[in-house]
């Protein structure tokens, strides 16, 4: 038996209890898919990280929820960026190159946090989606787009936004990662504000969403005529992103924290 290193780490947050928590765990060879996903079912947070190490700060990086797989998680490459630099994993006056399903992605610290620099998602027409309204309960969105894996429902204000409350089993049925809703900030220095909902991917809410983020930045880059933002995701949770679009990428800026660390037998 084995003792593997784990960490608990709250992303997009500058203190404990706050952000988006995903568990990080490096590990020294490859594990069994089945085991990596029992663990994270175990950790039961939105994203468990693994990574193994194939050279000078980079490393091999996937991502499971309590019961899939996925393609792209924002907060846990943020976390896993942060767990790495702190517990001397990867050097830290360099950035960190990650090789995950979604091709290499990029951590590097900046004067505003952790930067991760990302795919960026073009939103694109869709057809009417009366069951996912529905499933919402939200009455007259403004717009309804596809954004890669999920569904991107523009709200008419804020609090429209942080009132949703969505049938989740009626949401489950509706072939998608998830849905973000979003709508125009209302507070100063906030552009835009999202939550996002992922009932199909074992996640009825997920605190703070790094990944929506690059199909939100190009999205509120055709309404606002801009092309950095500073974003809330208005969960119970909450988190502050900003948000900055580099060609056809998206750079995601936050803080994170260690909360817990510790070791799973195997």
């Amino acid at each position: 038996m084995q003792a593997i290193p784990i960490l608990c780490v709250d992303a997009f947050a500058t203190k404990p209890f706050s952000g988006n928590p995903a568990a990080v765990c490096p590990l020294q060879k490859p594990a069994p898919d089945e085991w990596m996903s029992a663990v994270a079912a175990e950790m039961n947070l939105s994203e468990t990280a693994f990574l193994i190490k194939t050279g000078d700060n980079e490393f091999n990086l996937r991502w499971f929820t309590p019961t899939v797989e996925v393609d792209l998680c924002g907060h846990a490459t943020l976390a896993s960026a942060h767990a790495l630099w702190e517990k001397g994993y990867a050097d830290k006056g360099a950035p960190i190159i990650f090789n995950t399903r979604s091709g290499n992605l990029k951590a590097s610290m900046s004067e505003r946090g952790i930067t991760l620099d990302f795919p960026l998602i073009t939103p694109e027409p869709c057809e009417l989606q009366p069951k996912l309204v529905e499933a919402l309960g939200v009455l007259s969105p403004m717009a309804i787009v596809k954004a890669g894996p999920d569904y991107l429902v523009e709200l008419c204000c804020a609090p429209d936004v942080k009132s949703a409350n969505p049938d989740f089993s009626a949401l489950s049925k509706i072939p998608m990662r998830g849905v973000i809703v979003t709508a125009m900030g209302e507070e100063p220095g906030v552009d835009f504000v999202s939550r996002f909902f992922g009932p199909a991917a074992g996640i009825n809410e997920d605190p703070v969403t790094g990944s929506a983020h690059c199909a939100l930045a190009p999205y509120w880059a055709g309404k606002l005529g801009k092309t950095a933002f500073n974003a809330r995701q208005v969960s119970k949770r909450g988190g502050e992103l900003f948000v900055e679009i580099s060609g056809n990428r998206v750079l995601l800026t936050g803080h994170a924290v260690i909360v817990w660390e510790g070791q799973l037998l195997y």
